[in-house]
């Protein structure tokens, strides 16, 4: 079928399917280093906990049928393995009819994992992560020629995350509308990267540059993926060069990089002047053909929800309608905070606590802590212990579930929570009792770091959490993680500083601008 059958992307074909199996690499691979401590059996948020509350159907996945920390860790290394095995090249090595089953094998592992994740996989890169999976899977292989349907499902779905965050932004802070919201961002965002303190002293007017390409990268330049070529490839290349921007000035997981992987879709090799694909595709089999169009009415369907919410006044972002995470909203930064609150964690080795104790400073890998130490490049791996430290930073509501099970396991030096961060003060013997302290951080001016070498200035606004000790929280009811049950702990410890939280609850944080 000439409708079907667009051989001119072979090279777009071949480059998403690379990128898109490199990208489920690096969450395999994080959620492989990272969940013992998050949510394994012992962990911060445990996965037996969850799933004895929440029923398969609310949270589909292969941990409803059986979970252990083993189980967890041969899912993730089996998805880890299969994703660099499709980045590699199997799916062109394969029959077809290999193909879509391998990589709906690897969506269903990832499924898995999210679907229990909890607060820690909340994020609108989770949900994307997946929904451009399953439809790589009908991307097809080598032995026919890239289906256009699918082609345009992945336009359409860059332009759900572009255009419904050009429109969270409009609705949202006026600081989009009046063009200044990018005094506060490279300061305020998640998490810095090296560049974040040079991109936030450029000067005000290309702060406001920055700002009006944003809303023409979103609200504009989308709409000319669904027009005819040489201008689709163009506008494809203009959200590629965007959010190369976006990879320069900060930390966002894998977002960024995803959505580059999407706008290949919309680009004709050719236009760019590569070489066409030496020698015919054969024809595609029945069945796979009807998968396509299945695949294509199925997503018309389930595109009403979404589209509702975009031409909404009360428009919302990062939200699934469906338990697969497919066919989703998203949406980033409709509110920018002005101001950058950290929570500093440290811990002491004297038996009582006096004011005049000396406290140690824990280091985490990717957030503020020391202010001589510049920011790191870490996207497009995901530190989420790290992303959600900033949530906690802006209300103690977004840290309520895991924090004191994460100060508690500070308390017996735990291996795989220690593994989540840079610095361990007390390697020896673990901490008598760990505080936190709510602090203002601000990036330094040129003078400042001419004469003292720090990136950051702090100030310290008030105690977050009042020092606390194993006994303590075991006196509150809390059974420590020494055993393999955990409790919920009470969290009137923990204050709450002036204002609200500029966003949803963890459930839905606020992500990272596309």
């Amino acid at each position: 079928m000439e409708w079907f059958a667009a051989p001119e992307y072979w090279l777009s074909r071949l480059l998403l399917q690379r990128m898109l199996a490199a990208l489920y690499l690096i969450g395999f691979l994080g959620a492989a280093a990272q969940f013992r401590a998050l949510i394994g059996a012992d962990g911060m948020l445990p996965v037996p906990r969850f799933t004895a509350r929440v029923p398969f159907r609310q949270a589909p996945g292969l941990f409803h049928l059986h979970y252990s920390d083993r189980f967890f860790a041969a899912v993730s290394w089996t998805g880890a393995a299969l994703a660099a095995a499709l980045a590699g090249g199997l799916g062109d090595a394969v029959p077809l009819w290999a193909t879509v089953p391998l990589w709906a094998v690897l969506w269903l592992l990832y499924l898995s994992i999210v679907n229990v994740g909890q607060t820690w996989y909340s994020f609108g890169w989770e949900s994307l992560l997946l929904e451009a999976g399953f439809l790589g899977a009908f991307l097809g292989n080598e032995d026919t020629a890239p289906p256009l349907p699918v082609l345009w499902l992945m336009r359409w779905l860059l332009f759900r995350v572009e255009f419904g965050a050009g429109l969270i932004k409009l609705r949202g802070d006026r600081c989009w509308r009046d063009l200044t919201c990018l005094r506060y961002h490279h300061e305020t965002q998640p998490m810095p990267g090296p560049f974040s303190w040079f991109f936030h002293h450029l000067p005000a007017p290309l702060h406001r540059v920055e700002a009006a390409a944003n809303h023409l990268t979103q609200l504009v330049v989308p709409v000319g993926l669904f027009l005819p070529q040489p201008i689709a490839t163009y506008a494809a290349c203009l959200v590629v060069l965007t959010q190369l921007w976006l990879v320069a000035s900060g930390n966002f997981a894998w977002l960024n990089w995803l959505t580059i992987t999407l706008a290949l879709a919309a680009v004709d090799p050719h236009r760019l002047g590569l070489p066409a694909r030496p020698g015919p595709y054969g024809a595609a089999p029945g069945w796979y053909e009807g998968l396509v169009v299945a695949l294509t009415a199925a997503v018309a369907v389930l595109s009403y929800w979404p589209v509702r919410n975009m031409v909404s006044r009360r428009q919302i972002m990062n939200r699934s309608f469906n338990r697969l995470h497919l066919v989703n909203t998203y949406g980033a930064f409709g509110s920018i905070n002005r101001i950058r609150q950290e929570v500093v964690v440290e811990g002491t080795d004297e038996p009582v606590v006096t004011r005049h104790t000396v406290w140690q400073e824990y280091g985490f890998k990717g957030k503020p802590g020391d202010v001589r130490r510049l920011p790191r490049q870490y996207a497009p791996y995901h530190l989420r212990l790290d992303w959600l430290m900033w949530f906690a930073g802006i209300s103690p509501a977004y840290a309520r579930p895991w924090f004191l099970p994460f100060v508690a396991r500070l308390l017996v030096n735990d291996p795989a929570t220690l593994r989540l961060l840079r610095h361990n003060p007390f390697p020896g013997a673990p901490p008598t009792h760990v505080r936190a302290t709510l602090y203002l951080y601000r990036f330094t001016d040129w003078r400042e770091l001419r004469e003292t070498g720090a990136w950051w200035h702090r100030t310290a606004l008030h105690e977050y959490l009042a020092p606390v000790s194993l006994g303590i929280l075991t006196r509150s009811g809390y059974r420590p993680p020494l055993g393999r049950r955990i409790r919920t702990v009470p969290v009137d410890r923990l204050r709450r500083p002036g204002g609200h939280p500029p966003g949803p609850a963890p459930h839905h944080p606020p992500g990272p601008p596309e």
